[in-house]
């Protein structure tokens, strides 16, 4: 079941959600190895950078953009809420940074964010909206990259966007529009709306409809698909801890054998690879560092005493690890 984002045509209809200090080049690439594993590769989103940071150059900011060979196709997301540093960064991503697919972030949902009118409450801007995505794709298309938005269904339940920023999203040029189903005020709580995915897509037949929300394991991605009808699914919390999630995805998309899930020992083997990742990235001290936080989500579930839990959150090296 292949997924068409303007020219570009990914194998599986699965794409890793941008979530910052974790999509980082080393956690891609684990992704990726496990959906090789699945049978195919998937799209997997760099960290969220924000357009103004990128157009002025800041260091941070470009150290993020940071990409291993074997990612065969250079995908970023974007923040911004002035379209001429939209434009802008669309650009140099293009231009500079050999990128193939931009995301528009417009589904944050922190306060501090919101507040300012920025993230999931943009939407509510129709014509900003819709400038932000012309310039974004109209900085993209001399490039053929594709330009995708996501979003959430709105600020909360009375001040719905998402059904507005689907025909924006397809009107603009946009390749895909991927719908995260709660509302700002939500946050993670609660169990997302599908529904509103599934009226999105009935609503918005020009582009692909992406849905996003509690997919845990590959069975809840068709169920999404089987109850919205949606073209794809974006997957954020459900692969913390577990990048195999992306192996089940491959083999279940492609027809082939869902494979059984890890033991322990196949996910300490999986926890040493992150590491090994992320010290070449990072370097051995701060890589391990990073990695201590992903070790609850891999152990979650698992009997591993308290000592050695709290061992594995002290680690600073990959003997010690």
């Amino acid at each position: 079941m292949p997924l068409t984002l303007g020219p570009l045509t990914l194998p599986t209809p699965v794409v890793l959600a941008p979530m910052a200090g974790i999509t980082n080049a080393a956690y891609r690439q684990l992704c990726r190895e496990q959906s090789e594993l699945g049978g195919a590769d998937g799209l997997f989103v760099c960290e969220m950078i924000t357009s103004r940071g990128l157009a002025e150059r800041d260091p941070k900011t470009l150290s993020m953009l940071t990409f291993d060979p074997g990612e065969k196709v250079r995908s970023a997301q974007l923040y911004g809420v002035d379209p001429k540093y939209v434009g802008g960064a669309v650009t140099i991503l293009c231009a500079e940074y050999g990128i193939g697919h931009v995301d528009l972030n417009f589904g944050c949902p922190a306060p501090k964010v919101t507040r300012k009118g920025g993230g999931a409450a943009l939407p509510y801007k129709r014509r900003l909206l819709g400038a932000i995505l012309t310039a974004a794709v109209g900085a993209a298309e001399p490039y053929g990259v594709p330009v995708t938005m996501k979003t959430r269904k709105g600020i909360d339940d009375e001040h719905l966007t998402f059904i507005d920023a689907g025909r924006i999203a397809a009107d603009t040029g946009c390749a895909a529009i991927a719908l995260h189903g709660r509302t700002a005020a939500q946050h993670y709580a609660g169990v997302a709306d599908w529904d509103a995915i599934a009226e999105l897509k009935s609503d918005v037949t020009d582009i692909p409809v992406l849905g996003n929300g509690d997919i845990w394991e590959a069975a809840d991605a068709l169920a999404m698909i089987d109850k919205t009808g949606c073209d794809g699914v974006v997957v954020g919390r459900g692969c913390l801890g577990r990048p195999w999630l992306f192996r089940d995805l491959a083999a279940t998309f492609t027809g082939g054998e869902m494979p059984s899930l890890p033991s322990l020992g196949a996910v300490t083997g999986t926890m040493r690879r992150h590491a090994e990742l992320l010290s070449e990235l990072m370097g051995e001290e701060r890589g391990l560092r990073d990695v201590r936080k992903h070790m609850a989500w891999y152990l979650k579930g698992f009997a591993v005493g308290q000592p050695v839990r709290a061992a594995l959150g002290q680690v600073s090296s990959l003997d010690e690890l």
